[in-house]
């Protein structure tokens, strides 16, 4: 049971101390969580948008060919560890198709988005099953954010409707 501590000005002995540093503390954590997955997903987003318009080389439709992905892979998982399997670089573009469309990643734009600042790379992912049934898209992702789904959250939900 934890005392609501406002300010200093409350501060009655040491344990109310260590509430407030604590509070400070854990809200600092959460902070930094939430600002490391927004630029998680807005990279992704971005590099699925590279590969898109590298592969399309300004054609409507791509000829989309694994040795590109495969070796840009390899590069990037040298450069920069684990996390770019063809794979992943897969779900980044398949990413950028899903939402680049009527969407926008920059918070700084002003423009809404259906996007979520509240959902990690792991979430899209799990939600990219759907990129080709928008509706169901849509629900899941109102979902998550309404509802504040955790990833396993969303897992069960998804898993449960299609029984």
């Amino acid at each position: 049971m934890s005392k609501k501590i406002i300010s200093t000005k409350n501060i009655k002995d040491h344990q109310d101390l260590f509430l407030l540093i604590s509070n400070t503390l854990y809200q600092a954590r959460r902070n930094f969580v939430q600002y490391v997955n927004v630029t998680m997903v807005e990279t992704y987003f971005e590099v699925g948008k590279i590969i898109v318009e590298y592969e399309q080389k300004g054609l409507e439709k791509a000829e989309y060919g694994k040795e590109t992905l495969k070796k840009l892979s390899q590069k990037l998982i040298q450069e920069f560890g684990k996390g770019f399997s063809v794979r992943n670089l897969e779900y980044m573009r398949l990413f950028y198709f899903t939402f680049g469309k009527s969407q926008t990643m920059s918070a700084k734009s002003g423009k809404s988005s259906t996007l979520s600042r509240k959902l990690s790379w792991s979430h899209y992912v799990r939600l990219l099953a759907f990129a080709d049934q928008p509706l169901k898209l849509e629900f899941y992702l109102v979902e998550c954010e309404k509802s504040n789904w955790s990833f396993r959250e969303l897992n069960r939900h998804n898993f449960m409707s299609r029984k």
